[in-house]
């Protein structure tokens, strides 16, 4: 790994070209990356890009947004590197807290990009705002953990998720701090305290006032402080606690034992804090217990253990903590992780596979699971017996070492814990008498030692080498799903690639969905269902039969249309295959597609008929109805044997049907449009007008759903207001903005049998029936 110039490491440099890449097709992007490699100068770098682009126009404007005040001047201070000052007026770098109270200051602004920094936090309603009211803006947001306790997902803001390599890899490449790893026993008395807690506060974690009332008291914190005295005495470290209470407690303890310590909250005074942190900085403070206050956005990268006193269950939470030890620094070879409140048990090491996909599109919660612990420990020690060493009180356990977490990182062996923790996931056990390796789930084997070797297993898969020294991987079950060639070593990566190592030490790289080889890493493209590879210059579909790109194609040639992809490939193989008639047919002669719910094939694009559907060839010279609901038709060849298989015969009766469905479908469409419309203008008859500066709109419980832009409103009549936007010059809107009547009218007077009465100038009056 390097530097790109003076600026960006290549990684950082790479995930800039692919958020580039990404708003070619999207507006709004998030980016997943881990604490500590360099989030903030990525934004830096992708602000500096914006700006070029609008070549210093007083338009182009850039919004960065941070979840607390005192992540701003932190923004401020890496942006300027970029030499963006905060007072050029080009970047405005805010707090959501700020921005929140300050609307109306704002309204002249129209940013053309909002980055939002920590955005698993821009769930909350304060930043969907930013969405409602720059609809045209390109959004960034900026994570480590793209995850929510609630199992809700980010797809309503944003289109896609980038995430980058796992923080094993950053470890390994030497980007990241590695980490020893102590943890309490499942049988220790504070695990015991920890798994009766019960109740839970309003976002699903465990209630604050139980965890004080369980854990702040004298022998818990004794019990803490004997933990860093044995695995981190004179070492500088972070403490994380409970609340105000623990934290000062636990503070005052250290102090009394010589540990030069301080407590930090949300009540200690901005400039008593950042005295405080500079004194950490320089040394001077050995110490800091804190509650919620360096989760996120704190940069001290000698920070040589992290102690976790806070149980929780949020993954967001764990890894946002720990990884405040992992920064890399000179002279610091290791960070020592304090677990003891038990969250290895709950979320596995800090290097652990996270599905990230699956969080931000809500299928899985980033939380832990407290009905699990017991099968879960069971299951982790199967893989790191005679690794573990307890210390003499009998509470705490050694989970890792820094040497051995490289030895495992550089060897691609197996890593305990290494997997996000699930009570019954595949895991590989050896046999002490054989010395051969087999698989099991939780404490059911289910394939008995048979395998020389378990390289790595990922869901149900396993990579092994088998008794011959040949490899492949299997099933959990033990069937073999594909044999591979002799490999030195093998792990899996995400999107199903296999990393491999021949016996030369030459790296190469195995789609697991096409079996095809790659000599350079595989990037991979999703388009919804549909996923492509860009392996150097060349692009390659993931079907079995595999589609290879020529040279001089690139990402615009790559166009999603919902259930296919469309590619242009600018050759004329397909001019041999018919095509439908249309003004853009002369674009499809030079088209291939691949369809969302067919893994075997791509085909040669022949056109789109008005339903959407669409006609595609294969290389035999069959025609295919394709459509969205992903039923796929055989009903031409290129050389028919009967007039049901003539293409010339087939298609008028095909078009004919695909014209009534569009028509069908259109009215449809618009008869469900208006009918939520309805539904939507009956929900908002409790409206009521609220001004803004000199401005009136309206709301709905807390929620502007009429923007303050007109000079007066009235309350609403049934789904109608009338509405001022000059001195005397009133309309008639909708309950949802539409306008219904110009304001041209000196006096408008609505009925509730949806009439209104006009006043067109003093003395002359109409009556006129509002639409329906």
């Amino acid at each position: 790994m390097k530097r790109v110039g003076n600026t960006l490491r290549d990684y950082q440099e790479d995930m800039r070209r692919r958020v580039l890449d990404a708003w070619e097709h999207g507006k709004s992007v998030l980016v997943q990356m881990p604490t500590g490699t360099g989030k903030t100068i990525v934004i830096a770098s992708l602000v500096n890009e914006q700006l070029k682009i609008g070549n210093g126009k007083p338009s182009c404007l850039v919004w960065i947004i941070a979840h607390r005040r005192e992540l701003v001047e932190q923004i401020e201070d890496t942006v300027a590197k970029f030499g963006i000052g905060k007072h050029d007026g080009k970047i405005k770098v805010r707090s959501i807290q700020w921005l929140s109270l300050h609307w109306d200051d704002v309204n002249n602004e129209k940013p053309v990009l909002i980055v939002i920094d920590e955005a698993h936090h821009a769930l909350a309603e304060t930043y969907k705002e930013l969405w409602l009211r720059y609809p045209e803006a390109k959004k960034l947001g900026m994570t480590a953990t793209p995850c929510r306790l609630n199992r809700k997902g980010f797809t309503e803001l944003f289109d896609v998720l980038i995430t980058s390599d796992s923080i094993a890899d950053f470890i390994k490449q030497g980007w990241l701090s590695p980490f020893d790893c102590v943890s309490i026993r499942s049988d220790s008395e504070d695990q015991k305290l920890i798994n009766g807690l019960e109740k839970r506060g309003a976002d699903g974690d465990f209630q604050v006032k139980e965890m004080d009332a369980v854990l702040n008291k004298k022998p818990s914190i004794e019990r803490l402080y004997e933990s860093v005295r044995r695995y981190a005495g004179g070492k500088k470290g972070i403490v994380y606690a409970i609340s105000i209470s623990h934290a000062r407690n636990i503070a005052a303890y250290y102090n009394d034992k010589g540990v030069n310590a301080v407590a930090i909250d949300s009540k200690t005074p901005a400039k008593l804090r950042k005295q405080m942190v500079e004194d950490f900085r320089l040394g001077k403070i050995q110490v800091l217990v804190n509650v919620d206050v360096f989760s996120e956005g704190f940069d001290c990268p000698d920070v040589e253990f992290v102690q976790l006193a806070r149980p929780t269950l949020s993954l967001a939470k764990y890894l946002q903590q720990v990884g405040r030890g992992l920064r890399k620094t000179a002279g610091k070879e290791t960070c020592m992780l304090i677990d003891n409140v038990g969250l290895y048990r709950l979320f596995g090491l800090p290097t652990a596979d996270r599905d990230w996909q699956a969080m931000f599109e809500g299928r899985l919660a980033g939380k832990g699971r407290t009905h699990a612990n017991e099968r879960t420990t069971a299951c982790m020690s199967v893989s790191s017996v005679g690794t573990e060493t307890v210390d003499e009180s009998g509470q705490l356990e050694t989970i890792m070492t820094h040497g051995r977490l490289m030895e495992c990182l550089r060897s691609g062996s197996h890593l305990p814990g290494n997997k996000a923790s699930q009570a019954e996931a595949l895991k590989p056990y050896k046999d002490r008498q054989s010395g051969l390796w087999g698989l099991r789930q939780g404490q059911t084997i289910t394939v008995k030692a048979q395998y020389r070797t378990v390289f790595d297993v990922k869901g149900n898969l396993a990579v092994v080498r088998f008794d011959d020294n040949r490899t492949g991987i299997v099933e959990g079950s033990g069937n073999i799903r594909m044999e591979l060639g002799r490999y030195r070593n093998m792990r899996f990566m995400p999107d199903d690639i296999i990393a491999v190592t021949d016996n030369a030490g030459y790296a190469s790289y195995i789609d697991l969905k096409t079996s095809k080889p790659y000599d350079v890493k595989p990037e991979v493209l999703k388009f919804g269902k549909i996923e492509m590879l860009r392996v150097g210059m060349l692009y390659y579909s993931r079907t079995r039969h595999v589609y290879k790109s020529p040279l001089g194609m690139n990402g615009f040639d790559l166009v999603p249309r919902g259930f296919y992809l469309r590619i242009y490939t600018n050759l004329s193989d397909n001019r041999k295959f018919r095509h439908i008639d249309g003004g853009d047919a002369f674009l499809h002669r030079d088209c291939v597609c691949v369809l969302a719910d067919d893994e075997d094939d791509y085909y040669w694009f022949c056109g789109e008929l008005a339903d959407r559907s669409i006609v595609v060839a294969d290389e035999k010279g069959n025609y295919y109805h394709a459509m969205e609901s992903g039923k796929k038709e055989h009903i031409a060849r290129e050389h028919p044997k009967s007039q049901d298989e003539d293409f010339d015969v087939v298609m008028p009766r095909l078009k004919a049907e695909a014209w009534a469905r569009a028509a069908k479908m259109r009215e449809d469409y618009r008869r469900e449009q208006e009918r939520k419309r309805r539904e939507r203008l009956a929900g908002m008859q409790n409206a009521v007008p609220f001004q803004s500066g000199a401005k009136w709109g309206l709301k709905l419980g807390g929620k502007t759903i009429v923007p303050p832009i007109y000079r007066n409103i009235r309350p609403p009549v049934g789904v109608y207001c009338a509405v001022e936007t000059s001195p005397r010059q009133w309309g008639v809107i909708m309950l949802d903005g539409r306008k219904v009547l110009e304001a041209k009218y000196t006096d408008v007077e609505i009925n509730i049998d949806g009439t209104a009465r006009l006043t067109v100038f003093p003395g002359k009056t109409k009556t006129v029936k509002l639409e329906t």
